[in-house]
């Protein structure tokens, strides 16, 4: 019978095994590993720093969550490193010498199989036991004296929130108007520092997820079924956020902002988003207004195309419009973005939308209204005023 080659490698060319050029080859391919590794390193870098970090927990729900994932993370990195060794360690030592030789048979050696049953259990059951403390932590109910109820609607591609009066009260039906709610808002999740925000969320469509990482971890949205989260600040400033479940064309333009304020900031900012808009004074913010409640020669819709006038679909306090299919608009020029927290608050950008939300946002129920340049420049002007 033929040996194989790698035997007559062995027994007939075995020299050629450890010829200089062959040292030379392993030497070479052992430095584009090493740097092979050294790019992957540098390029993992790059994922610090970012605004949506949950590396970088900012409240102390996030903190429990980052404390439990490096824990977890020590146990992997540890078995992860004594596994590989041992596979490693077992390929040199018992590599194959003599191809007659069996290697010994461990099958029904009652020590060895105790031993990797036992020790994987206890890993896993220390990696469980926290694990399943943290949820129920997370899932206990902060008591209504240190905690701030919002309710939450996920919408494509938006979120809605509404903050009721009382810690306790029930969220409103979606989709209708209700006066039971202190302020209703979009895209910009305004808190107090150092008390916690519990969350009530749905969805009205499809499946969306609430993810402020720095804050909490993800919490799905879903239509007919009402989930629950909480978060909070230690400090002022501004938390970046996301839906991080995909819901369809403009789901990575679904985002979020969550504005940590001092508590007697956030108090000035409740009473001041409780008050009805302004009537403006101006010409061409009124002439806005007026488009804005009863479209185009006060007609309720835009004639050029029979769209409906802006009041159908979006609600503002003080006035006559109480559309709820889109964003509450009545203090929408205090926010920092807009459209799903993707543009940020300007003229400029409200100018392009107004002009054409498809070609900005593929996808919104909002259409083009054929707006005229006038007709644009005058929502503009209206919509500035409502801070």
């Amino acid at each position: 019978m033929t040996p194989p080659p790698r035997r007559s490698a062995r027994n007939g060319s075995e020299g050629a095994a450890h010829s200089p050029g062959t040292k030379k080859g392993r030497s070479l391919r052992a430095r584009l590993v090493l740097l092979g590794a050294a790019v992957l390193c540098l390029f993992l870098t790059a994922c610090m720093g970012g605004p949506q970090s949950s590396l970088q927990a900012s409240g102390s729900y996030a903190r429990s969550a980052d404390r439990l994932f490096e824990g977890v993370f020590i146990i992997v990195a540890i078995v992860f490193v004594l596994v590989e060794g041992a596979i490693v360690v077992f390929l040199i030592k018992y590599r194959e010498r003599d191809p007659n030789d069996l290697p010994v048979q461990v099958h029904g050696h009652t020590r060895a199989e105790v031993i990797w049953t036992v020790i994987p259990a206890v890993i896993l059951a220390g990696v469980a036991i926290p694990t399943v403390k943290m949820i129920f932590d997370f899932a206990r109910v902060p008591p209504k004296a240190d905690r701030v109820d919002v309710c939450i609607t996920g919408h494509q591609w938006w979120w809605e929130y509404q903050y009721v009066k009382d810690p306790g009260d029930a969220c409103p039906a979606q989709g209708l108007p209700s006066n039971d709610v202190a302020v209703t808002t979009a895209n910009e999740l305004v808190l107090p520092t150092h008390k916690s925000i519990y969350l009530t969320l749905n969805s009205i469509d499809v499946i969306h997820a609430f993810w402020v990482p720095q804050l909490n971890g993800k919490q799905d949205v879903v239509p007919g079924h009402t989930n629950h989260m909480t978060i909070e600040a230690d400090n002022p400033g501004t938390y970046y956020g996301q839906c991080s479940q995909y819901c369809g064309t403009s789901h990575a333009n679904m985002r979020l902002r969550a504005v940590a304020l001092t508590p007697d900031a956030y108090q000035s900012w409740l009473s001041q988003q409780a008050q009805p808009a302004v009537t403006p004074t101006a010409t061409d913010a009124q002439a806005g207004a007026d488009l804005f409640v009863n479209g185009r020669n006060n007609t309720g819709v835009f004639a050029s195309k029979g769209q409906p006038a802006c009041s159908n679909c979006h609600a503002i306090d003080g006035t006559t419009a109480a559309g709820q299919k889109g964003p509450n608009l009545t203090h929408v020029f205090t926010r920092q973005a807009f459209a799903g927290d993707t543009f940020d608050m300007n003229p400029e950008n409200l100018k392009l939308w107004l002009e054409d939300p498809p070609k900005m946002k593929p996808g919104v129920d909002m259409p083009n209204l054929g707006l005229t340049p006038q007709e644009v420049n005058d929502l503009v002007a209206y919509l500035e005023t409502l801070k």
